[in-house]
């Protein structure tokens, strides 16, 4: 497999694991995946996920739905997140304090010499 096939792998899988009312940023999936500076990575994998993905759980650091004009309509992003108790402020940015959830960092296995 790839390097890109597997990174976009290990972004759905942590992608799906996000709870329902909750929603998680690129950069937190980017740092799980252990690759902090590839936030924009994770949302070209996210253009291209399948329905089983829920990826409009995913925005960017300030709460923004950056991802919604991939949606096909525009308010499908939004509507979505609503149904599922998600808030938002009155700048339309997702209340990061209320659903916010954070994925559990890659460890490094680090190789014991002898």
């Amino acid at each position: 497999m790839s390097r890109s096939k597997d990174f976009f792998q290990k972004v759905y899988e942590i992608t799906k694991q996000i709870p329902r009312g909750k929603v998680t940023t690129y950069g937190d999936i980017a740092e799980a995946c252990g690759i902090r500076s590839a936030a924009r990575t994770v949302g070209w994998a996210l253009n291209g996920c399948g329905p089983d993905v829920p990826a409009h759980r995913v925005v960017n650091r300030y709460g923004a739905l950056t991802g919604k004009i991939h949606f096909g309509d525009p308010n499908l992003m939004e509507e979505l997140l609503r149904s599922e108790g998600v808030t938002f402020d009155e700048k339309g940015c997702v209340r990061l304090d209320k659903h916010l959830w954070k994925p559990k960092k890659k460890t490094s296995r680090k190789r014991r010499s002898r």
